[in-house]
């Protein structure tokens, strides 16, 4: 007996059931949740909860036929082909904040970090993530915030030095309070291909020398994990905003660099505040750095400071 799916047709105007014996024809919309009948595809004129079935790429248009909001199932995508995607947009631009259209293949950018990696996931496994809406690849925004809820809700966290052996995979810096955060997507050998920042457009980083705080693996996607450690350098101590507030000397010479430079941190007291956090990042963005209000070693150095 045929296996029935639900979905709506706007020519007969009325909900129904689809089995594998039906044709599907131009002006039938699928609801999300539901499946193509064996050996059908979706054509010109059909709609899969609102959008143009043939504005998706391939991949995408089976998988936006399941509900974003159901545990989904292996979409016969691979980490490894997230990566192949990533590797062929090096060079491309940056700019903070910039939208990537989800549903656009031949997209070059600019791009952001949070857009880059939920597009090239997108693009080849047809899933969204670390978006809102996740239904929606025309109206979909990507956000670091998106994909840490987002890969909590759905079990997907995992260590990122896992991550840094683990193709396809992505390593998240988390955006805290006002600050933003980072993502990559990890090269499964301890590197990176990355929408990095305006001076560097996107690149094949490395994950040594600074701060993460996971790994997230996409649900639905296959993942293969190198079978020899993976050594990521150590990562010195990051200046940045906690809780309670960190002090010390290297944050009084942050502030007393940054006011040499025109900066308003406030007062020196070697308090690493909110103020500081800004004026790192207007330091950050005048330079071309990922303006995360974060001094590692890349922000360091680029502030002059000499050794730490």
């Amino acid at each position: 007996m045929a296996k029935s799916k639900p979905f709506h047709n706007t020519l007969n105007s009325g909900p129904g059931e689809l089995t594998d014996g039906d044709e599907l024809r131009e002006g039938d919309e699928l609801r999300e949740g539901s499946e193509l009948p064996e050996g059908q595809e979706l054509r010109s004129g059909m709609r899969v909860g609102g959008v143009p079935a043939l504005s998706m790429p391939h991949a995408a248009r089976r998988a936006m036929a399941t509900a974003a909001t159901t545990p989904l199932a292996f979409s016969g995508a691979t980490g490894d082909a997230v990566l192949a995607l990533a590797r062929r947009h090096l060079g491309e631009a940056y700019v903070l904040g910039a939208r990537a259209p989800m549903g656009n293949a031949n997209w070059e950018g600019p791009w952001d970090c949070a857009e880059f990696v939920s597009w090239c996931v997108f693009q080849a496994s047809g899933i969204l993530f670390g978006t809102e809406p996740r239904s929606d690849p025309m109206l979909a925004d990507a956000f670091t915030g998106f994909w840490f809820q987002q890969a909590q809700s759905s079990g997907g966290l995992i260590d990122w030095r896992d991550a840094a052996g683990t193709a396809g995979a992505a390593v998240l810096r988390r955006p805290l309070g006002r600050q933003i955060g980072h993502i990559v997507i990890s090269d499964g050998q301890g590197g990176t291909i990355e929408a990095h920042s305006s001076a560097r457009g996107v690149i094949a980083g490395r994950l040594g020398d600074r701060r993460w705080d996971c790994g997230i693996l996409v649900p639905g996607i296959r993942y293969l994990r190198s079978d020899l450690p993976v050594v990521v350098a150590a990562v010195a101590n990051t200046l940045r905003l906690t809780h309670p507030l960190m002090r010390g000397d290297s944050v009084l010479a942050v502030q007393q660099r940054l006011g040499e430079l025109g900066l308003m941190v406030g007062e020196l007291d070697g308090i690493f505040g909110p103020q500081t956090a800004h004026a790192v990042c207007v330091f950050q963005a005048s330079k071309g750095l990922v303006p995360d209000g974060e001094v590692g070693l890349l922000t360091w150095k680029a502030l002059g400071l000499g050794a730490r």
